[in-house]
């Protein structure tokens, strides 16, 4: 083994519900609605998730946080042809308004007030992320506003499903202001055909390392070299055209709209200040997540992450 920590390629599901933010009480009603395809299972007869199955199982709950119905989540991933998501706002539980044992009535009407107020913001939150699906698009607007803010320039259709996943996964391991800083190299391939055409290329020779390429073939080294070159033409092209700076900017922005804390001053992109409420750390969250790469796929990236350092100590 060529690595100290190797991400899984499939989990259990109570792995995947640890990663996703959920329960696995809710991933076996979603396959029991026809929400989520019933995955592989292992040799122990029990369910094993795939990168797949969690990037579906991440659409459906920012879908379910928007307030959409689970049968009009359903029922638009079913839609193959259709990329518009419908559904609306769902109801506000109950306010828990049992009163305590010595009947301390204003205690009541404060906790009541309070679940009013926090029922309200929450509808607010879900009509502000339904606007944006509506003008951004149904999947671009399920990413934060902090994300699309960055991405409002670019023409539409540039980002490709995968790109949106990318995002996606990246925002819940390191945060918004994590897949903000990523947006800025789908907005370099974006707008640089020939780059875009080089990613392709490279992806799609890391892709061919699949289990029947041995980690020691001379392939695994070439592809990394390719990729080396490849992430050095995209920086290049990013110091070139000022996303750098736009970097920077929004490391600033992101502290005006988020003051840190005694306890969070000094953490940066994917520390505790930056991640979604509840969720777990980035080192967590990256165990949690499933990448089907295999053996050679990773030496692979490991040479690629090797020849980068090495780059960045002769400068």
């Amino acid at each position: 083994m060529y690595s100290s920590f190797v991400p899984p390629r499939q989990v259990k599901i109570g792995d995947a519900a640890a990663f996703v933010g959920i329960t696995p009480r809710a991933i076996r009603h979603y396959h029991e609605i026809g929400l989520l395809p019933e995955p592989e299972r292992g040799s122990d007869d029990r369910r094993r998730y795939g990168y797949d199955d969690m990037i579906r199982l991440l659409w459906i709950r920012r879908m379910a946080d928007a307030g959409i119905a689970l049968d009009d989540i359903r029922d638009a991933l079913a839609d193959k042809a259709s990329r518009e998501d419908s559904g609306g706002p769902g109801g506000p539980a109950a306010p828990d308004t049992s009163a305590d044992g010595d009947g301390d009535i204003e205690g009541v009407l404060a906790r009541l007030e309070e679940s009013l107020v926090a029922q309200e913001a929450e509808l607010r939150r879900q009509r502000v992320a339904v606007q944006r699906m509506r003008a951004e698009g149904s999947r671009v607007g399920l990413l934060s506003d902090f994300v699309t803010g960055r991405l409002k320039d670019l023409p539409e259709g540039s980002l490709r499903q995968a790109d949106l996943d990318s995002l996606l996964v990246t925002e819940r391991i390191f945060g918004p202001l994590g897949a903000a800083v990523q947006a800025g190299r789908f907005i370099a391939l974006a707008t640089h055909p020939d780059l875009q055409a080089e990613s392709d290329r490279v992806d799609a020779a890391e892709e061919a390392l699949d289990d029947t390429v041995a980690v020691d073939d001379p392939r695994v080294a070439r592809v990394a070299a390719e990729r080396h070159a490849f992430e050095e033409a995209l920086q290049a092209v990013i110091e070139e055209s000022g996303l750098a700076e736009g970097d920077d900017a929004l490391f600033d922005s992101w502290d005006a709209l988020h003051p840190a804390t005694a306890e969070e001053s000094g953490t940066g992109a994917g520390g505790s200040a930056d991640r979604e409420p509840g969720s777990m750390s980035a080192f967590e969250a990256i165990g949690k997540m499933p990448y089907d790469f295999s053996p050679a796929r990773l030496r692979c990236m490991e040479l690629a992450a090797e020849l980068a350092a090495d780059a960045l100590g002769r400068e």
